[in-house]
């Protein structure tokens, strides 16, 4: 019998073909299997498609979705679309996990309610030397201040702004249309995060690996040019001015409910 899905796997795919058997029979030994997979090919050049298309029957919920070349940020837009369980992620193509990532995310999800946004930790992974685990083991609950300050590396965090070691709920995304900027190439993933983090409370984490971060040379954050290094500005502002906009907002916010409370006391004192 199925198990009804509860989290779906955006996988956008541009020319990953030799990487994408390595990324699905890994998804296919995941203990937890109530996840959808929907897969978003970025106008590849390659047979990625039909990589795709090859695995898309072993897998119960399965979706390839074909575009044209528009970026990363624009494929995970593209699939966004497509979400019908509560909880999303984001997993890219030349990737891959351990069989516990999607049991990490739904458990937590569902072990705490209150929760809104989980992320895991991981590895680093190289074609020519030994893996590495990044960060040290720690986890639990976490503050919007905390997060932010995880998510944009402050103090050399290791949770980062990345979007494939998190999961998200579903109906904040909707109720916010959160989306990723598609004009830039740089920090797009922790633009999402901190826009995310801005309207929802409560983030639970563990650096405990489940995710492995394949570092080849081809991919878009290895190629160095000088739209990068505009985008880089631009990204740490978008950032920042959303963190201190926020922030701004919370305190004034606090200012209000103290208020209110002592309005209150002096009313309850005088009856």
């Amino acid at each position: 019998m199925l198990q009804v899905p509860k989290l779906t796997i955006i996988m956008p795919v541009y020319n990953t073909a030799q990487y994408l058997p390595r990324a699905f029979d890994a998804l296919l030994k995941q203990v937890n299997k109530a996840f959808k997979l929907i897969v978003v090919d970025d106008g590849s050049t390659d047979n990625s498609v039909e990589v795709a298309q090859s695995y898309a029957s072993r897998f119960p919920y399965f979706k390839l979705i074909q575009k044209e070349n528009g970026g990363p940020s624009d494929a995970r837009n593209v699939g966004i679309k497509y979400i019908d369980t509560p909880y999303v992620t984001f997993h890219d193509g030349d990737d891959w996990v351990d069989p516990g990532y999607t049991a990490f995310f739904i458990n937590a999800f569902e072990e705490h309610p209150n929760v809104n946004l989980v992320s895991c930790g991981y590895w680093i992974d190289y074609p020519d030397k030994k893996e590495r685990v990044i960060g040290h083991p720690e986890g639990g609950f976490l503050t919007r201040g905390e997060t932010y300050i995880k998510l944009t590396n402050v103090f050399g965090s290791p949770m980062k702004g990345y979007s494939w070691n998190k999961a998200y709920k579903t109906a904040i995304i909707n109720k916010y249309h959160l989306r990723f900027d598609c004009d830039i190439s740089l920090l797009e993933d922790q633009i999402f995060n901190v826009k995310y983090t801005s309207v929802a409370r409560g983030v639970y984490y563990t650096q405990k690996p489940y995710y492995h971060y394949w570092q080849r040379k081809g991919s878009i954050i290895h190629q160095p040019n000088f739209k990068k290094v505009a985008d880089n500005f631009r990204g740490n502002y978008r950032v920042w001015h959303k963190i201190i906009k926020t922030i701004m907002k919370d305190r004034e916010e606090e200012k209000m409910r103290k208020k209110l409370n002592r309005s209150a006391l002096r009313d309850s004192e005088a009856q």
